[in-house]
């Protein structure tokens, strides 16, 4: 029989996920609601100390977005143990570094730092959910510069509002409708009482992971968090949203004018969380269409069309919905219109048609080298740990994943296809440069 290049490597792929060793790891709960999740690897003398808080700008109220965003700044301010502006300069001393990022479900806050200095990670982290400094001083300074970052990463940089776009238009209940950059209006009129009780509220114990990852002795670190942590109490139980967003029955289509030169048409099918189990199905058509050279997208509308300049796709997965993004900027003399029927032609072929075996092979191959390579870094396997038992209940994932998309068929790709990727089921935002507004 002949084998396939996609083939062989499928086998190569398959052979060192085999020959990978599993990553073992140790969970247990404080009596806070803590939970710790451990992970030894002698190989490096570093150690990740991260915190996942389960708290997101889905968590805020409609008339003050952007707290959460607000709080992973914030919350670098100073404790009533670390004077205002030292936090870094712990970490940065002792040769580490740190940092933090929120997404609509989750603020995640970590250190790299020397293994001698875990303990010195621990005491950052407590003082962070116990003792954090909520002053006017530092709230009014942290306002500053949420607005330079709002400007600089998204006001000023080509089609970085996407997202917003997107997503204030395909949610119209669910708290997805805003971004977690969230309204500059609703933080300056926020007062002070407002920012502690959120800080009250959401950064306590039971509604955080500790994930540890590095050259650490289980024994040592269990009794260091049991020091820094033991003594923080426990909060009231967390009540997240549970809005059920009602389904799109029509397309949307909607202009956004920016900052630009060159058109761009982006096309958002509303999706599952991403514990569904269709999730990991769409995230096989996003190779399909648009992973690597050979993929459809690029096959169709740049090699073959000449229609693009560039396309992609990709899932846009969140914890209780998603979008589905796919992307085309135009070539000299072709519209957004040519792009998108191109585009919806190459999304009937997936709904009408099994793809092939080779394409098959290929995506499949894909997905195990991927996952190969996934967790190379301390930082990169203690955020897996915690997201996979946050998210899915399980952080075994981090070893067991794999199968969820080996499970993928090639029917099933068709069937989400034609479930998913439909024009009743999108937002379709047309971005054309500032000038041609000014001209209209």
């Amino acid at each position: 029989m002949k084998k396939t290049l996609a083939g062989v490597m499928l086998g190569l792929a398959c052979f060192a996920l085999q020959a990978q060793d599993k990553i073992k790891f140790k969970e247990y709960d404080l009596d806070n609601g803590l939970h710790v999740i451990l992970h030894q690897d002698k190989s490096t003398p570093i150690v990740a100390v991260t915190v996942l808080y389960h708290v997101g700008s889905k968590n805020e109220d409609t008339n003050r977005t952007g707290f959460a965003h607000f709080f992973e700044h914030l919350l670098f301010e100073g404790t009533e143990n670390i004077p205002k502006g030292e936090y870094d300069k712990y970490v940065i001393n002792a040769g580490g570094a740190l940092n933090a990022n929120t997404t609509q479900d989750r603020t995640f806050y970590y250190e790299l730092l020397p293994s001698n200095e875990l303990a010195l990670g621990l005491w950052l982290e407590s003082e962070r959910m116990l003792h954090a400094n909520i002053l006017q001083v530092g709230v009014d300074t942290q306002r500053e510069v949420v607005k330079e970052e709002k400007r600089q990463r998204i006001d000023n940089q080509p089609y970085a509002s996407f997202a917003t776009e997107m997503f204030k238009r395909a949610f119209t209940v669910h708290p997805y409708n805003w971004s977690p950059i969230g309204s500059m209006e609703h933080l300056n009129s926020a007062q002070l009482s407002e920012f502690m009780e959120f800080y009250k509220k959401f950064y306590i114990p039971n509604n955080a992971t500790l994930s540890i990852a590095g050259d650490i002795e289980f024994d040592e670190a269990e009794k260091l968090i049991e020091t820094y942590f033991k003594d923080i109490p426990r909060g009231a139980d967390v009540v997240r949203p549970n809005v059920v967003e009602p389904e799109l029955t029509e397309e949307i289509v909607a202009t956004v004018y920016d900052n630009i030169q060159l058109p761009a048409t982006f096309i958002g099918y509303r999706v599952p969380g991403q514990a569904d189990k269709d999730a990991y199905v769409l995230e096989m058509i996003t190779r399909v269409l648009s992973d690597g050279g050979s993929s459809r997208l690029n096959q169709r509308l740049v090699e073959q069309d000449k229609s693009a300049l560039q396309v992609a796709s990709f899932p846009y997965t969140l914890e209780d919905y998603g979008i589905f993004i796919t992307l085309a900027l135009p070539n000299v003399g072709h519209t957004l219109e040519e792009l998108e029927v191109a585009m919806d032609e190459e999304i009937a072929r997936l709904q009408t048609e099994l793809i092939t075996d080779e394409e098959y092979q290929k995506i499949q191959n894909m997905v195990e080298s991927d996952f190969v390579s996934s967790n190379s870094s301390m930082a990169g396997i203690a955020e897996s740990l915690a997201n996979y038992r946050v998210y899915f209940g399980d952080a075994n994932l981090i070893n067991d994943e794999i199968e969820r998309y080996r499970a993928v068929t090639k029917e099933d790709i068709m069937n989400a296809a034609k479930k998913y990727l439909r024009k009743n089921n999108r937002v379709v935002l047309h971005y054309l440069p500032m000038s041609e507004q000014v001209e209209q």
